[in-house]
């Protein structure tokens, strides 16, 4: 049984295979980091609390995930997660890219290969990154791009996190090909007070479950102040393209669970 729980924005908690993954660890207190946007109003990040049941649920982490961290990126690896992390020694698993930089910081660093596509042995399966778009235009030429993964377990479900994306070609065809049972997705459509999306917003996560045949989970709702999209605006847009039974928009702290394959 694979589970997958909700803690903020693109922070969550995978369990497979008798290991617990988190990924993407922002772990800073309400309003503890700056703000996003300055013309919408300078409100500070995160925008809500971490859930009231986040320390019981980090006790037992074995591993984290890292989708990209630099760049001023804080909302997918804070001070306060990479002191978590520290303290804790525990196994980061990030790219060549990202390697340097974590290492720099003190953490237990394990880098996957360099190449994108190429399965690498990971927790009694395999793992393998994904090219992400993290915005186009200049705002793009300013982003860190990272990576989303796939990991395949045998007799868990497959599952594709998407990482810091928009909805390229790369991703579609990604999605079409490999089809994962589960997807996790950036769906808050966040943006600066220039330029276009930066990742999934509204109609990219419709048109996204739309291709995928699994269970799609929304992330990146309603904890930065520049991520617009709200959980009652994408449920309502997924009932009106019909992919509501497909489409899951967990709350902050949710479990989600996932019954295990014959494969």
């Amino acid at each position: 049984m694979m589970k997958i729980q909700q803690i903020r924005n693109a922070t969550l908690i995978v369990e497979l295979a008798g290991y617990r993954i988190l990924v993407d660890p922002m772990l800073a207190a309400k309003g503890a980091l700056p703000p996003l946007r300055v013309l919408s109003g300078l409100r500070r990040n995160p925008l809500v609390a971490l859930p009231d049941d986040v320390e019981q649920a980090l006790q037992t982490v074995t591993h984290c995930l890292i989708t990209h961290c630099q760049k001023g990126h804080f909302d997918h690896l804070d001070r306060a997660g990479k002191r978590w992390l520290r303290e804790r020694r525990i196994p980061v698993i990030c790219t060549p890219h990202d390697a340097a930089y974590l290492h720099a910081r003190g953490l237990n660093v394990h880098s996957l290969p360099e190449s994108h596509g190429t399965p690498s042995p990971f927790l009694g399966g395999s793992i393998r990154t994904v090219p992400c778009v993290h915005g186009q235009g200049v705002v793009g030429r300013f982003m860190e791009h990272g990576v989303g993964y796939l990991i395949e377990v045998p007799g868990e479900p497959s599952l594709y996190l998407a990482g810091d994306t928009v909805l390229t070609d790369v991703v579609r065809n990604f999605v079409s090909t490999h089809q994962p049972d589960v997807c996790v997705i950036p769906a808050g459509g966040a943006r600066f007070d220039i330029g276009g999306e930066i990742i999934m917003g509204l109609e990219e996560a419709v048109a996204f479950t739309r291709i995928s045949s699994g269970i799609v989970i929304a992330n990146h709702l309603e904890a930065l102040s520049h991520c617009p999209v709200r959980r009652s605006g994408l449920a309502a847009a997924a009932v009106h393209a019909g992919v509501a039974g497909r489409l899951r928009i967990p709350a902050d702290g949710e479990v989600l669970e996932f019954a295990a394959l014959s494969r």
